[in-house]
């Protein structure tokens, strides 16, 4: 039985740029970082070190070499966010790409989109 996500593989062209993505504009810490010396390196990411759920960042060419099987689309993400007016005023401030905030049934929410155009989501949970 499964109980919990534990993280999600983001791969992605440029490590160094996403991290800074992540961590400077969203805001997001670094968990952990492994580099094995031979150009395999995988940055473990998440909004706060105590996280159940992290994101892992992956170098996409490397690992579409080790294993050409793999799909390595973006995943689709949602966030949430208990202050979703403040958090949208941040994004745009950072100059952050993002969409409308839009009602949906389930609650408001926005996209966005990271330093190499993946979009994500976040809605608003209290």
């Amino acid at each position: 039985m499964i109980n919990k996500v534990g993280q999600i593989m983001l791969y992605v062209n440029d490590q160094d740029e996403t991290l800074k993505f992540w961590t400077e504009k969203v805001g997001f810490s670094v968990v952990s970082e492994v580099d094995n010396g031979q150009g395999f390196r995988w940055i473990e990411i998440a909004p706060t070190k105590e996280a159940e759920t992290s994101i892992v960042l992956h170098n996409k060419e490397l690992i579409a070499k080790m294993q050409p099987e793999l799909n390595l689309q973006t995943p689709s993400l949602m966030f949430y966010s208990e202050n979703l007016e403040k958090l949208y005023k941040d994004f745009l401030d950072k100059n952050i790409t993002v969409g409308e905030i839009v009602t949906m049934p389930s609650g408001r929410v926005f996209n966005f989109a990271d330093n190499e155009k993946n979009y994500f989501a976040v809605m608003e949970k209290k």
